[in-house]
């Protein structure tokens, strides 16, 4: 079944009414009809089987007939802290972060990152990332659409890190991903938990960042003696984490 973030606005009651960009892809691009159903999520965790009941490419209305939670969300909140890439990289990430159970994306403007933040980012960049991160939560079935927030200089987002914080550092030599992990787990007494793992630019982290961000709770780990390029230790960091938190191929 074809599933549809859609704007609050759009589901009143038992109603649903969806137009412009929805509504064409729903008529045109998939071709559906009166009859036919789809799933509309409305970003609160909730899935909504919806009967259409009146197709138009500007305007399509529906009947909710049924609602279930979403049982695809991960009990971890993890929010990746990611030194600015070139746009088709991070793009990428997004899309793949989206899919792997990310809860927050912030990309962070560090020593070494090549794209530099500016004033025309919020209206240039992020329509188009959102897209690509609603639509990678409709094809992964989410139940919930990772925040993407704006551009932060590195050292203050150190400051915004919450619950387990972590820094992926080359020059580790003592602690690793896993330890970091299983040593955290030992203290909990529930499942799930929040994260923030902070994944340098291509070029890495600085000493200074690296220090700084030690000063702040925030703890140095290693992925192992390979080095990643900086598109892809996030994802692979993000997957470890959340298959060792049981978030990640568990089918119970």
């Amino acid at each position: 079944m074809h599933r549809f973030f859609i704007p609050p606005d759009a589901l009143d009651g038992h109603q649903v009414t969806l137009t412009k960009g929805i509504a064409y892809q729903i008529k045109r691009v998939l071709r559906l009809e009166a009859g036919e159903y789809i799933t509309a999520l409305d970003n609160s965790g909730w899935e909504y089987s919806v009967k259409l009941e009146r197709v138009d490419d500007d305007l399509v209305e529906g009947l909710v007939e049924a609602k279930a939670y979403s049982l695809t969300e991960p009990k971890s909140f993890l929010t990746l802290y990611q030194g600015i890439l070139k746009a088709n990289k991070f793009e990428w990430l997004l899309q793949k972060g989206t899919e792997l159970g990310i809860s927050r994306f912030v990309p962070l403007s560090c020593q070494r990152s090549v794209p530099k933040i500016d004033a025309e980012w919020p209206t240039a960049k992020y329509p188009r990332w959102q897209k690509i991160i609603s639509e990678a939560a409709e094809q992964c079935r989410r139940g919930r659409l990772p925040t993407l927030e704006i551009p932060l200089p590195f050292f203050q987002g150190c400051d915004t890190a919450h619950g387990l914080s972590l820094i992926l550092w080359e020059d580790e030599r003592e602690t690793s991903l896993k330890m970091a992990l299983q040593d955290w787990q030992k203290g909990k007494k529930m499942e799930g938990g929040r994260i923030s793992l902070f994944v340098g630019p291509e070029g890495g982290f600085t000493q200074e960042e690296v220090e700084y961000a030690f000063s702040k709770g925030i703890l140095p780990v290693s992925l192992g003696r390979r080095i990643l390029r900086a598109e892809s230790a996030g994802l692979i960091a993000s997957a470890a984490i959340l298959y060792e938190l049981g978030d990640l191929g568990d089918v119970s």
